[in-house]
């Protein structure tokens, strides 16, 4: 059962702060992971395969063939085709918006500054996998790196027990471009990306969300490769009022809930009143879940209804939280959007749940969570660039700025610098 809480009380303050564990305690066993494959490239990958998922790969299954992705398109549903390709365009057409051009400006005396935009060459995307499918992750990827103009885009998935990946996770991988895709998941994915193995090229990025030795690998490969983030297990938050259905709120609830026992649901309204039905009516709607084990355990560690003053009080909270998804549930929602200040992805009236934005509408999934979306964004088209600045200074333009930049160099005591700008001063000098 979800617990209703007063805001002022202390217990509230844990919640909003919350704590998933010691990353640290697992860290020793990734980095053995990552100094084999580093060592050792294709067999340690293979071998860890086989101890973590129970998999037989080889250098001859390693990589999936042509064959394998005709295969899947000959099992999948017609509908489960048509629902992806409608996803697939939504999501492409949300983010060309944001692709990113280079410019340039010069001033009076000829000076040029500016900035070149440019994909990375080469991106490692991670999709969770092994007993599940997530071709809506496959898409939330490759498709901004597709948009970006990343030239190949590298999948690594965990396979299942008898070396297949699903074929709805492959389908989507060749709608959504993917150029390789290998059968390995776990730290040994990571590392395989990062460092190069005999099968695999090594990547500059490496993209997606997975397990907390995925989300440790990445950290610990930083910097070798850069990463999108650091994502933990998934959130929403959602503030409602009187207005609510209870209905709806206790099923955006569950929808989080059911992705494993530390995903976090919690909603915070300054109705005592919803705070109780929308308690009754996760506790009806958990009752009929498949997965009702993984979301009861889910809403008693990290689920709450907390009960506030006003709705000015549960924005406040919302905004110190920091939430992966934040739902607002009230009357006028569009009243409210300007007091949001920290959420990875934003989701306004009782028609737009969650699932919208995970599946369909186009805004990415990959969000920071954790809090961490008071300095992190969605994945999208930036995540796969990156930028070059370009200077072009004129005789002109250096004589006029010589004098400030010598005087900036030496209050640093670097002389070199201050000279190279000297030499230049004295040779436009006329005799």
């Amino acid at each position: 059962m979800i617990k209703i809480m007063d805001s002022r009380d202390p217990a509230v303050q844990a919640l909003l702060a919350k704590e998933y564990g010691n990353a640290e305690a697992i860290e020793a066993g990734v980095r053995q992971v990552l100094a084999d494959v580093r060592a050792e490239g294709d067999s340690a990958v293979f071998r860890y395969t086989h101890r973590f998922d129970g998999a037989v790969i080889t250098a001859e299954n390693f990589r999936v063939t042509r064959g394998e992705i005709d295969e899947a398109y000959s099992v999948v549903e017609a509908d489960f085709l048509g629902a992806l390709r409608a996803a697939r365009d939504n999501i492409e057409q949300f983010h060309r918006r944001q692709v990113r051009n280079s410019w340039m400006e010069a001033d009076a005396r000829g000076n040029i500054v500016g900035q070149l935009f440019r994909p990375l060459a080469r991106v490692g995307i991670y999709v969770p996998g092994g007993t599940a499918a997530y071709p809506s992750s496959v898409l939330m990827n490759a498709v901004p790196a597709r948009v970006a103009g990343v030239r190949e885009v590298v999948m690594v998935t965990p396979p299942g027990r008898d070396g297949s990946i699903n074929p709805h996770a492959l389908v989507a991988a060749a709608e959504a471009g993917v150029d390789e895709i290998f059968k390995v998941g776990g730290a040994q994915a990571v590392a395989a990306l990062a460092y190069g193995t005999q099968s695999v090229r090594r990547v500059d990025k490496v993209t997606g969300p997975g397990n907390i030795y995925v989300t440790v690998a990445k950290k610990l490969v930083y910097g070798v490769v850069d990463i999108d983030m650091l994502a933990g297990p998934s959130e929403v938050l959602v503030v409602a009022d009187e207005s609510a259905e209870p209905v709806y709120v206790a099923a955006d609830l569950l929808s989080q809930a059911e992705h494993d026992a530390m995903a976090s649901a919690i909603l915070i309204t300054p109705s005592r009143s919803l705070a109780e039905r929308v308690r009754d009516e996760a506790a009806r709607q958990l009752a009929l879940l498949p997965r009702r084990e993984i979301a009861a355990q889910a809403l008693e560690s990290y689920g709450a209804i907390v009960v506030t003053g006003d709705l000015e009080e549960a924005l406040t909270m919302a905004n110190r939280m920091a939430p992966e998804h934040l739902e607002l549930v009230v009357a006028d929602p569009w009243q409210w959007l300007g007091r949001v200040e920290n959420a990875g992805a934003i989701f306004l009236g009782p028609h737009t749940p969650e699932p919208v934005g995970d599946y369909f509408a186009g805004p990415n999934h990959i969000l920071p969570t954790g809090g961490t979306a008071r300095f992190y964004s969605p994945l999208g088209v930036e995540t796969f660039m990156k930028r070059s600045s370009v200077l072009a200074y004129s005789a002109e333009g250096l004589k006029s700025a010589g004098r400030d930049i010598i005087t900036l160099a030496a209050v640093e005591g670097l002389d070199a610098h201050a000279n190279a700008v000297r030499v230049r001063l004295k040779g436009s000098e006329k005799p």
